[in-house]
């Protein structure tokens, strides 16, 4: 659907709660610990995992900003077994081609700590994929082309709004790319203009899962950011 234009309409910001300095610190350390929390894992349970939680998680996911608001994303959630095996065994070929001497010897040195295969079980077992498409044109009613705007951009946001969104509702999320992944807009019936970019496998941890020791290595603060203030020395 294409959002419609109407002209430049200024609106109140809805109303959000006020904060003081201190209970803005307050719940930036809160959101940042339950974050904390979040890792990736292959083993997944087979506890079923309602649809509105899902639901609820990409709705917010939808709440991402976007260039020109155009929202170039659609995201395909699939609980059905039948579905979630034939993307398994689609995935899994392409996975046996990258394993097997299709990707660079650095880049499969490079997953080795993460302890990754050709093998994902967690396709099947995982109770629901998400299939993340990003729109790279709209179509207006006349069946002409529109282009998107900085689509790359807004979609990953808006995963990572969904990530952030499943972790906070008690679920965990592996993010699978296999390439190349033109086989999910054929089995997920999407339009030629959707690109498919990932495959989140989505629930709860096995009993047994286990993350590997080097993805609970993250830089530091001191690493990823740079402030430049006025009433500080540039850091």
């Amino acid at each position: 659907m294409r959002i419609k234009s109407t002209g430049y309409t200024p609106s109140p910001l809805p109303l959000r709660p006020q904060m003081d300095d201190a209970e803005m610190e307050a719940a930036a350390r809160a959101h940042h610990d339950a974050m904390l929390t979040r890792h990736t894992v292959r083993e997944f349970s087979d506890r079923p995992v309602p649809r509105a939680v899902i639901e609820t998680a990409i709705a917010t996911a939808g709440r991402a900003p976007s260039g020109a608001n155009q929202q170039p994303w659609h995201f395909v959630a699939i609980s059905d077994p039948a579905m979630k095996t034939r993307i398994r065994a689609a995935a899994e070929e392409e996975e046996v081609a990258f394993y097997g001497g299709g990707a660079p010897d650095e880049w499969i040195a490079a997953l080795e700590p993460i302890g990754t295969g050709a093998s994902k079980p967690h396709l099947e077992v995982a109770p629901w994929l998400i299939v993340v498409f990003a729109q790279r044109w709209g179509t207006r009613e006349d069946g002409s082309r529109y282009k998107h705007y900085y689509v790359p951009e807004s979609v990953g946001l808006a995963t990572g709004f969904l990530i952030g969104a499943l972790h906070l509702s008690g679920l965990s999320v592996l993010t699978h790319t296999p390439n190349p992944m033109k086989f999910l807009t054929e089995l997920c019936d999407r339009p030629v203009a959707e690109k498919p970019l990932m495959i989140l496998a989505v629930g709860h941890p096995a009993p047994e899962a286990t993350v590997p020791a080097a993805a609970k290595i993250k830089k530091p603060l001191g690493e990823i950011l740079t402030v430049i203030s006025a009433d500080t020395e540039t850091t």
